[in-house]
């Protein structure tokens, strides 16, 4: 996996005080992405050890309550097999004191009954995530005033009782 950038204090991507990895890569290719320079997979840092465990100690501070997962595409089939592995490696450091936020151009019902060589990869990462953003971005849709997404369409899922209650059930804080 390659990635662009890490935050180190996100307010933008989720509630509460944050950590956030946007990963290098996407095949969605948005009109008017605000993060196009993520597109290439073959662009931006290799991801490491020394990078993962430097990633987790961010997240080691009392006043992080969230880490936030986004992109280029966290879900795409060339980065998913690493983001899960880190997605388990945090609930493993920090059980469920760290709230997992998933921002990707997939739908939740995409996920759940889409087909996909990494169909299961996507739905174990669900088990693992808390909040899922969900659907790619239109332009057409923009709306400033929206929290946590650019366009309308977008939905912000709790995905633990989505799971539960078999439906998207809308994350509420």
């Amino acid at each position: 996996m390659r990635y662009s950038k890490i935050h180190k204090l996100d307010v933008s991507n989720g509630s509460g005080i944050g950590v956030a990895l946007f990963v290098q890569g996407c095949h969605f290719h948005c009109k008017n992405c605000f993060n196009k320079e993520t597109w290439d997979f073959d662009r931006g840092k290799e991801w490491t050890s020394k990078i993962e465990k430097k990633f987790l100690d961010l997240m080691d501070r009392p006043y992080i309550t969230r880490v936030t997962m986004l992109g280029g595409e966290p879900l795409a089939d060339e980065n998913i097999d690493d983001v899960m592995y880190l997605l388990y490696k945090i609930r493993d450091r920090f059980g469920n004191s760290k709230k997992i936020w998933i921002y990707t151009g997939y739908t939740f019902e995409e996920i759940q009954n889409g087909y996909s060589n990494k169909l299961c990869e996507r739905k174990n990462v669900l088990l693992l995530a808390d909040v899922l953003v969900d659907g790619q971005y239109f332009d057409e849709l923009k709306d400033l005033s929206l929290k946590f997404r650019g366009s309308s369409n977008q939905r912000i899922i709790d995905v633990k009782k989505s799971l539960m209650q078999g439906k998207v059930v809308l994350y509420m804080k």
